[in-house]
């Protein structure tokens, strides 16, 4: 059940969108703020044409502002430390972070700005935005699942989304390389990134 197509019997209907509105879902408009502790930013890279090494970040930031009435006045910022890279090695995690790939030292930070948003369905969103890496902006498409909404035994008013998306490393300035004596490289220039979001409701 998604979080702006639910029904209900007597719906009011704005002149904007035709679209009915359910009064438990407009509820959930309003400003979020990420809770890092319990979300995950991940990726998943081919490792030498036959295996998928996985990955993540430890350390993020974000918004979400989320309009239950007109889910394309939605919006989200992320900001992500490239220094916290993990993938489980920790000299892999070095060659991540030197002048082969992220030049952590010149470019510490990953951003996301989003530019549009829309429904596509039942409880599934895509949101479009700017991802910046190594100082080059290109439009990135997430693909959200809505999870739900519920209120912790904190008081805290939450949502959550898993999402999805794929890019070209290569498109970012991420082209380091090698090549496989059986052919082929070592790194694949198609990377998956996945994504599980828990958010806080602003007071």
């Amino acid at each position: 059940m998604g979080i702006f197509t639910r029904k209900e019997s007597t719906p009011a209907t704005p002149a904007a969108t035709g679209a009915p509105v359910n009064p438990d879902l407009a509820a959930l408009t309003g400003d979020y703020t990420i809770d890092a502790s319990h979300s995950s930013l991940g990726f998943v890279a081919r490792h030498a044409m036959v295996t998928n090494v996985k990955g993540g970040f430890q350390e993020f930031e974000g918004a979400l502002h989320l309009d239950g009435t007109d889910p394309s006045r939605s919006t989200a910022t992320l900001d992500v430390k490239m220094d916290s890279i993990d993938t489980g090695s920790a000299d892999r995690d070095g060659h991540l972070k030197s002048a082969d790939f992220f030049k952590t030292d010149e470019h510490p930070t990953m951003t996301f700005r989003s530019t549009k948003a829309e429904s596509l369905g039942g409880g599934d969103y895509r949101i479009t935005g700017d991802l910046t890496i190594l100082g080059t902006t290109r439009p990135l498409a997430i693909d959200l699942e809505f999870n739900g909404a519920a209120k912790d035994p904190f008081g805290n008013e939450r949502v959550g989304f898993e999402g999805k998306a794929e890019i070209l490393r290569s498109e970012w300035g991420l082209t380091w390389n090698a090549a496989l004596e059986t052919g082929g490289v070592l790194v694949s220039d198609k990377i998956k990134l996945v994504f599980d979001i828990s958010a806080i409701k602003s007071a």
